[in-house]
C-alpha cells in the first residue's frame, strides 16, 4: 500500500528544516562565527543573532510534539483537510514566531507561540 504525501505531512519536513533556516541567520548576522567550537561561540551572541538562536532551540523543542500529533492525527483517521489545515496553521504560526523573535518583539511572540501550541493541541484532539 502506497500512501500519499499529505500537506500535513509536508508540513513536518519545513518544521524540521526551520530551526536551521534559525541558526543559519544567526551565524550568517554574527562576527567571529568559531565552527572549532560552535556552542561556546552562541554563547556569546548578542542582539537578533542571539534572538534567532534562541528561536532555533526552541523550534527543536515544538517539533517532537508538533510531529507526533500530525502522525497520530493521520493514524487514526481524522479529516485529511482538518490535520492539513492545522498543520499549515501550525508552520504560519512558527514562522511568524520566529519572525518576532528575531525582530525582539516578545509579547507578540508570546500570543503567536499559544496559537501554533494551540494547533497542535488540536490535531490531537481531531484525532480522538
Amino acid at each position: 500500500m502506497r500512501l500519499a504525501m499529505t500537506i500535513a505531512y509536508w508540513c513536518v519536513l519545513i518544521a524540521a528544516l526551520l530551526p536551521y533556516v534559525l541558526t543559519g541567520y544567526a551565524k550568517g548576522t554574527a562576527r567571529g562565527y568559531d565552527n572549532r567550537a560552535p556552542r561556546d561561540w552562541q554563547s556569546r551572541l548578542e542582539g537578533r543573532s542571539a534572538r534567532a538562536h534562541w528561536a532555533h532551540l526552541n523550534s527543536f523543542e515544538a517539533f517532537p510534539f508538533f510531529a507526533a500529533a500530525v502522525i497520530i492525527a493521520h493514524l487514526r483517521g481524522a479529516e485529511q483537510s482538518t490535520i492539513d489545515a492545522l498543520a499549515v496553521g501550525f508552520i504560519a504560526a512558527r514562522v511568524v514566531y520566529s519572525v518576532l523573535y528575531v525582530a525582539g518583539i516578545a509579547t507578540m511572540r508570546s500570543v503567536i507561540w499559544a496559537l501554533g501550541f494551540f494547533a497542535a493541541i488540536a490535531l490531537f484532539v481531531v484525532a480522538a
